[in-house]
């Protein structure tokens, strides 16, 4: 039997697809506009407050502030900028613990073990620190419920953080439930939002949740810039982490990137937006996704079905001839597992925290769709996934 044919691409279709939107996304072009000024004519310190160029950048460093606060429901003053997410849950993990820690709060914190690395390394240094840390285990689904986080909490927990989005399967962690439990008890909660902001509808007005992490450039703002949500709330302390000038209400050291702050503010807002009209477009073409890849043998969909965002589909399929079936999509962008995670060849740890095998974790292929996503991308993907599995399934047959 010969293997068929490759598919043809249609002739307007631009290469390479870009399927990877979970590992960054590129800078709108509205969003680089507003930067460029900042970086030639509006080149002011925010924090000099003797002239016009500092008073220019101060009010666009408040204006962007006032954007991201914006789209996730919270209070401008309650925003602190920093380099980018690591630096975020860094601050707030470490910070918040070891002030709560220095009056006498306990050292119990609680995680889960599909957190984003910079959560989970973290942890790590925080119990060579001398903090106990429980790592909740997902289910099947990647989901924690609120009655295993309930079982969790001692008298002495402290801090919780949960991910609202998980980067490499798509779920959606309960954070509302997870959040009440933790103000029940007085436990401060932190949730990383890197993967919802944009993606789904936050309101910190209504969401029991005190810290709260973002990144610029998984909303098409640029690299190298974040923030944090510090809920009003004058037991909330957070020690700092870079010692300096006293920036960011004493929180975050450094001289403001005014640049990267409007582009960050500018990014929000245009997610905010778009957020209905693309989150349909974008649950319409991962469902013509999932759809053209279901029947196939041996694939499995890892994550809730259900309570995952549009823009992520993570599958398992079998392994091939010649590798990974991500290694055999030439001319398509996709990702083996986590961008964070250096060791690209070893298995997803999120993978078998879930309880996939190695093979099926180490074969797993996330699609992360965004905005320059197109029909006929998703259906040259399709076409070009079963070509090779069909390749692989024409050389085991008897010649």
């Amino acid at each position: 039997m010969n293997a068929p044919a490759p598919c043809r691409p249609p002739a307007d279709l631009q290469f390479p697809i870009y399927l990877d939107y979970g590992a960054t996304t590129p800078v709108d072009p509205q969003v680089a506009r507003v930067m460029c000024d900042f970086l030639t004519d509006k080149f002011g310190n925010a924090a000099s407050s003797s002239h016009p160029f500092g008073w220019e950048a101060r009010r666009a460093v408040d204006h962007a502030r006032a954007q991201v606060a914006a789209l996730v429901g919270a209070q401008a003053n309650e925003i602190i900028w920093t380099s980018g997410a690591t630096e975020s849950n860094n601050l707030a993990l470490k910070g918040c613990a070891h002030a709560l820690r220095a009056r006498g709060r306990g050292k119990h914190l609680i995680t889960v073990a599909t957190e984003h690395k910079a959560v989970l390394d973290t942890m790590h240094t925080l119990e060579k620190a001398g903090f106990e840390v429980s790592y909740l285990q997902p289910g099947a689904d990647g989901l924690i419920t609120p009655e295993q986080f309930r079982a969790a909490l001692r008298d002495d927990t402290l801090l919780a953080s949960v991910m609202y989005v998980n980067n490499e399967i798509g779920v959606i962690q309960p954070i509302a439930e997870l959040g009440r439990l933790c103000a029940e008890r007085g436990v401060v909660f932190h949730v990383d939002a890197v993967q919802a902001a944009g993606k789904i509808a936050i309101d910190l007005a209504q969401l029991p949740v005190d810290l709260m992490s973002f990144s610029a450039h998984k909303v098409y703002g640029p690299k190298g810039i974040g923030a944090l949500y510090v809920r009003t709330n004058p037991d909330l302390k957070l020690e700092a982490q870079i010692d300096g000038g006293g920036h960011e209400n004493g929180m975050r050291s450094g001289t403001l990137a005014t640049h990267q702050i409007v582009g960050m503010g500018e990014a929000f807002a245009l997610a905010g937006q778009l957020l209905q009209e693309e989150g349909r477009r974008i649950r319409a073409l991962r469902n013509r996704l999932w759809a053209g890849l279901a029947d196939l043998p041996g694939v499995q969909l890892n994550g809730s079905a259900e309570q995952r965002v549009p823009h992520n589909l993570n599958v398992s399929f079998p392994p091939t001839r010649y590798g990974t079936l991500a290694s055999q999509l030439l001319g398509i962008a996709v990702s083996a597992g986590s961008a964070c995670n250096s060791a690209a060849s070893a298995p997803s740890f999120v993978l078998l925290a879930i309880g996939r095998s190695p093979e099926v974790a180490r074969n797993a292929v996330r699609f992360s769709l965004g905005r320059g996503t197109t029909e006929a991308e998703i259906d040259y993907v399709v076409a070009a996934v079963r070509q090779v599995l069909a390749c692989e399934l024409a050389a085991a047959l008897p010649a």
